[in-house]
């Protein structure tokens, strides 16, 4: 997906604007401890009462601080936030190649195993759905409720938000993609800094909000500290390919989950948002033909981002579908 980069950069200002009483929760830098899974350290940070509902992030490449706007489920469910492999505060590899959609889904089983939870909730945003649905399919006897938030289904969701996209900036931004095409003219690629920065001229609101003063940023008197490695651009190019916003190859080019959706038999929520011009109402409802056995929610006044535009309707559906006992 294009601006991968700025959505995750953006859900970490919707965590400081959203959350006034988020000092009241551990600290993403601080407070959270390593687990060692198949040869790397993950961090996670982990707090609250019930059974566990684990968080992964989106990008590929972003970290979990970008999800802190769900720490008030923590008052139903022991949440655990991670960075995956080469993000945030967890190990990084020095060959790129090291990263991959199957070897995050391994990282999750092994990280499941090594905080000693029987079966556990997974809630995957974004990039983290495509973690989260492999891993229900490899390993379901682990999964206990599946919520594909904001997500993908396969590589051909994925490319078809590109070129909607990449649509959205030829026809409202022309001056934007003018620039655009004389880069790539002149041999410019997605993975090409001077590709990153004439993208990032297109305001984050206009492709992943309702309303983007949601995504404003707010004075606050709480000076915090900047989380390490936010965003991995290496990571995130090797998985969606060199030329990703315009043709995903490598891991993102393959991945198709359409065939296995229908034989899961855990509970499975799916929801997206109106607004949302990265994973589109037009491919987010296809997931009611691909996996029909699935709740299905469409958030009326929510982009990419429900969980901050929508708090109190999101967190209300993911505690009556994962507490209901008819799930």
């Amino acid at each position: 997906m294009n601006m991968m980069k700025k959505i995750f950069l953006l859900s970490v200002l919707a965590l400081i604007i959203n959350l006034g009483h988020a000092q009241d929760y551990p600290d993403s830098v601080d407070d959270g401890v390593y687990y060692e899974v198949n040869g790397k350290k993950l961090w996670t940070v982990s707090f609250g009462q019930g059974s566990p509902l684990f968080f992964i992030a989106g990008g590929p490449g972003g970290t979990h601080a970008g999800l802190r706007s769900f720490d008030t489920l923590s008052e139903h469910f022991t949440l655990v936030y991670y960075d995956g492999y080469g993000r945030g505060k967890s190990d990084t590899s020095a060959q790129v190649s090291d990263y991959s959609l199957e070897n995050d889904i391994d990282d999750l089983e092994a990280l499941r195993v090594a905080m000693g939870f029987d079966k556990i909730n997974l809630l995957g945003h974004s990039y983290g759905g495509l973690v989260a649905q492999g891993f229900a399919i490899k390993y379901p006897e682990s999964t206990d409720h599946l919520i594909i938030a904001n997500s993908f289904h396969s590589y051909l969701m994925w490319q078809a938000n590109d070129d909607n996209c990449n649509h959205e900036i030829k026809t409202n931004y022309p001056e934007v993609w003018e620039d655009l095409m004389k880069a790539r003219e002149d041999g410019a690629i997605s993975s090409d800094q001077i590709h990153q920065d004439i993208y990032s001229r297109v305001p984050y609101g206009f492709y992943y909000a309702y309303n983007p003063e949601n995504f404003v940023r707010k004075p606050s008197s709480k000076k915090r500290k900047p989380y390490p490695n936010r965003f991995n651009s290496k990571l995130y190019y090797q998985m969606v390919g060199k030329d990703g916003d315009f043709l995903v190859t490598s891991d993102i080019g393959t991945f198709d989950f359409r065939k296995d959706l229908k034989d899961l038999k855990m509970p499975v929520l799916v929801y997206a948002g109106r607004f949302d011009r990265v994973a589109t109402p037009a491919e987010m409802v296809k997931y009611k033909k691909f996996c029909p056995q699935a709740t299905f929610v469409m958030f009326e006044k929510s982009g990419h981002n429900p969980q901050v535009e929508e708090p109190e309707k999101t967190f209300e559906l993911i505690r009556s579908f994962i507490l209901d006992p008819k799930q």
